[in-house]
């Protein structure tokens, strides 16, 4: 990765696209022929939880945004459905992630000429994609100046941005997103730590150092909004950078939820024992705020030691539920074998004859 440039990572499922290679939306197809994949549209809905864990103060944030057109008003024009999600999981204080939350929607939709239009195309995606990223770094700058926030503050972000069936994941720092494909976890997000192999060469050409898992043996993250006391003036390329990471994907069917958790979920939890949490809660009760404070629950009890913040976005609708686990098991116990089936027959048989 070069050394003030975010790469667009592509994740290894069948449907993955490029900012590219995306035609108008109802032009695109997956690589297989099932028409169904044309008509779906993502049914959205949404529940988050947070918690201090163990720590003295709350330094995460988040944001969730179901219906981002109405929330904007009229004079916006987005693709629908059209939805909006963050984590910041603050450092140094609760200030910067408190003043990024507060501001996010600013710097991401208005300062930075968002395209308005309500079709899909390659144009939109690429545009979309530079407004992101130009309000992440509109964000880190805006932390330089602003007296409320230390100088030593700082925050990770990562975002999802939902337009139609495509969904944009940017990320700067360790939290994570974690998309559930027919069961499967696929992370839509690389943690920037210092063991990453990639950004601990950036960090080095840039004449930074790791220290025992520690950028320059402070910050255990690679990108992080702020910390402006570990940067350069004016944006000039550092070891840390604001710089975001992106995947992206076309939803379809298949999809059934995606999870984005702080680094205190990831610390005590895979991507894929999150997912078979949520998803069976979700068969269970199709509630996503609950599971997202099962999610939460599970990681005190595995002994994270940090904040804790879950937001769980699902794309189906309810109106199939599956049947639950109990009512399968209870079908079942009423089966009866072919032993047991003759045996019955024989009774009736001898029962009518008298």
């Amino acid at each position: 990765m070069g050394a003030g440039a975010g790469a667009e990572v592509m994740v290894p499922v069948q449907q993955t696209i490029s900012v590219l290679d995306v035609p108008c939306c109802s032009d695109v197809v997956s690589n297989s022929p099932d028409t169904t994949i044309l008509q779906f549209v993502p049914s959205i809905r949404s529940g988050s939880f947070a918690d201090i864990g163990l720590r003295r103060f709350m330094e995460d944030e988040h944001i969730r945004i179901d219906d981002l057109s109405a929330h904007q008003g009229s004079l916006v024009r987005f693709p629908k459905p059209c939805a909006f999600y963050g984590v910041f999981d603050g450092h140094g204080g609760p200030e910067a992630a408190a003043y990024v939350r507060k501001h996010v929607l600013r710097f991401l939709f208005e300062e930075t000429n968002f395209p308005q239009t309500s079709e899909v195309d390659d144009t939109f995606l690429k545009e979309v994609k530079n407004c992101v990223r130009e309000g992440f770094l509109l964000a880190d700058l805006a932390l330089a100046d602003e007296c409320s926030v230390s100088s030593s503050s700082g925050t990770t972000a990562l975002t999802a941005l939902i337009v139609g069936r495509l969904l944009m994941v940017a990320n700067v720092g360790d939290c994570r997103a974690v998309l559930c494909h027919k069961g499967e976890a696929v992370n839509m997000s690389q943690d920037h730590r210092p063991n990453y192999a990639s950004e601990r060469r950036r960090v080095e050409e840039l004449g930074g150092f790791i220290d025992d898992g520690y950028l320059n043996g402070v910050l255990s993250v690679t990108r992080a909004l702020g910390d402006w006391d570990m940067k350069l003036p004016g944006g000039s390329a550092s070891p840390l950078i604001a710089e975001p990471e992106f995947r992206q994907i076309i939803l379809t069917e298949d999809d059934e939820f995606l999870i984005i958790g702080c680094d205190g979920i990831w610390d005590v939890m895979s991507s894929q024992q999150a997912v078979n949490l949520v998803r069976r809660g979700l068969r269970r009760h199709d509630d996503p705020e609950q599971c997202a404070k099962d999610l939460v629950m599970e990681a005190l009890r595995l002994n994270t030691f940090d904040n804790l913040t879950v937001v769980i976005v699902c794309f189906t609708s309810l109106d199939h539920p599956e049947p639950s686990q109990s009512r399968q098991r209870r079908l079942r116990c009423c089966s009866f074998s072919a032993e047991a089936l003759c045996s019955l027959q024989s009774w009736l048989d001898n029962s009518g004859s008298r």
